[in-house]
């Protein structure tokens, strides 16, 4: 096996990757003189248009970061991105797997075929405006991009395009298919396009989330598998208080299955995770409800458990309907396997991140991140500067249970990595505005610009090592599909939750659409607003 590190030091030398200190590369399954092709080359040559690419990236994460569409509402960056990829050649499908905000980009003749993907959803609740390092809702109570996935497809796009130019001007045979993460935040869209076969023929994946380092990782990563289902439970109307026992109470239904799963709790696996809401409790007081609804989110660390959670969840809804003389309907909502890294893909994806090494962030990059941090009561760490260490199973701690990401459904069909790359702060929290503050920032822009040149290198690893291919598919299956198979509680019956979210952006998009951004008028969307970078200080944004 050849080692690529000369090659990747070369990269560094040549000036055309970052800088700033890296961690040592591991070796991958690389060899040029094997196939006469001048791979160093090639690279430089992804770098070299990714950074070319700079300013679209910039107007691509601002923009989606504007339009703060939560799960299923996706139609604005829809629109927004296939437009791009259209201009560059990309052949569109929308509405894929019955998900109208859903789409594949695709491009390219022979050669391997690999996917490119992450999240664009928002978060109910979490609008703020960017560069503020107070908390500030542009518009309350509606979405935002507290988690960062308006960085991730732009960061894609990039590295796609870097990809596809130096293969055109190589003549590289090979074929890219983008694709959008969907309603990540509901877990409801990729065990879905897994399901509809979108996936199929696809030899290798390359999948992508913010973060505050710049890594990979290979093997079993933690991420618990999940079922989100919702439980309606249908009574009889009746006088609250003049007659109530002419009634049924589908509110009771909903309070008898969550005292019941409370008290279930303390004998299931500590790594089990589950929380619910009440979406449904009735109308009025004096009215006994005929119809009420709780949501749940089961998750466990694998196939076999969680779909153990559900079926106890459902057991429980059951019997809470014969306990209140009501009656229920289980509706599955949303389903992520739990995720799993392909060794061989990572070590090349690691090689390559290593490579490029973190954006050389300035003065006032951490000046802003450090004010943050200390605005909010977080934990001061300045922006990092260098990647973190490949994640493995040797170096990875045993996981009790946690989050989840329906990547998983796609790392258990293709070959897939996930990319983590240098787009936010250190120290906030997910799911939370904190985590929205700097997503439309040269933190985020520099970060998206270090993770395409990665990505773009390591699909031209792909493209023109096919022993990399061989090798990656044979690790998924001697490997990986060891001790576990895929086993999705999906069923053919089961239609995606498009309906999630409706009515909330039929009230809000027409106050947000008046703050999408405008590239064409601003250079960039702290521009637009009128915010100051990097504000030390509290600021007051200048549109409102």
């Amino acid at each position: 096996m050849a080692d690529t590190r000369p090659m990747l030091a070369a990269l560094i030398a040549a000036g055309l990757c970052s800088t700033a200190a890296a961690a040592e590369p591991a070796p991958i399954q690389a060899s040029t003189a094997a196939t006469g092709i001048d791979r160093d080359a090639l690279k430089k040559q992804a770098v070299t248009d990714v950074e070319a690419h700079a300013k679209l990236i910039q107007q691509m994460v601002d923009s989606l970061f504007s339009f703060a569409e939560p799960g299923f509402q996706e139609f604005q960056t829809m629109d927004y991105l296939t437009g791009i990829l259209k201009k560059e050649g990309f052949t569109i499908t929308r509405g894929v797997a019955g998900i109208p905000t859903a789409w594949t980009a695709t491009w390219g003749t022979g050669g391997p075929l690999v996917a490119l993907g992450s999240d664009v959803d928002g978060l109910l609740g979490l609008s703020q405006y960017p560069g503020s390092p107070t908390l500030k809702p542009m518009i309350a109570g509606a979405p935002g991009h507290g988690e960062g996935h308006n960085s991730g497809m732009p960061m894609m796009i990039a590295a796609a395009i870097a990809a596809k130019d130096v293969m055109v001007k190589n003549r590289i045979p090979g074929r890219l298919m983008l694709w959008p993460g969907v309603a990540e935040e509901l877990l409801a869209t990729k065990a879905w396009y897994v399901r509809e076969g979108l996936f199929k023929g696809v030899d290798m994946s390359i999948f992508a989330h913010v973060s505050s380092d710049f890594s990979t990782g290979w093997g079993n990563s933690g991420n618990n598998a999940l079922v989100s289902a919702e439980y309606t439970f249908h009574g009889k109307t009746a006088h609250a208080a003049g007659m109530p026992w002419e009634g049924r109470s589908a509110l009771d239904g909903v309070e008898v299955m969550d005292v019941a799963w409370n008290m279930r709790r303390e004998h299931l696996p500590v790594t089990q995770r589950s929380h619910y809401v009440i979406t449904n409790g009735g109308g009025q007081p004096n009215i006994v409800p005929d119809l009420a609804s709780v949501w749940y989110y089961f998750r466990d660390l694998d196939f076999g458990s969680v779909r153990d959670l559900y079926t106890t969840g459902n057991e429980i809804a059951d019997a809470a309907a014969r306990a209140t003389g009501t009656t229920v309907e289980h509706k599955l909502l949303g389903y992520a396997a739990p995720n799993y890294g392909n060794k061989p893909l990572a070590e090349a994806a690691y090689a390559n991140i290593s490579a490029v090494g973190m954006p050389s962030w300035s003065a006032d990059d951490q000046a802003f991140a450090r004010t943050v941090q200390q605005t909010n009561k977080r934990t001061v760490k300045p922006l990092p500067t260098t990647v973190a260490e490949l994640s493995t199973p040797a170096n990875r701690e045993r996981s009790l249970g946690g989050g989840s990401d329906d990547i998983g459904d796609i790392m258990w069909t293709v070959p897939t990595i996930t990319v983590r790359y240098p787009s936010n702060i250190p120290s906030m929290i997910g799911h939370n505005v904190l985590s929205a503050i700097a997503m439309a920032t040269p933190i985020a822009h520099k970060g998206a610009v270090a993770g395409a040149k990665a990505v773009s290198m390591t699909v031209l690893d792909i493209m023109t090592t096919p022993q990399l291919v061989t090798d990656a598919k044979a690790f998924q299956q001697t490997v990986q599909f060891k001790d576990q198979k895929y086993d999705p509680v999906v069923t053919a019956n089961d239609p995606p939750a498009i309906h999630l979210n409706t009515e909330i952006m039929e009230r809000m998009r027409p106050a947000m659409k008046k703050f999408y951004y405008d590239p064409a008028k601003h250079p960039t969307y702290l521009d637009q607003l009128g915010i100051k970078y990097p504000a030390l200080a509290a600021s007051t944004p200048t549109s409102d």
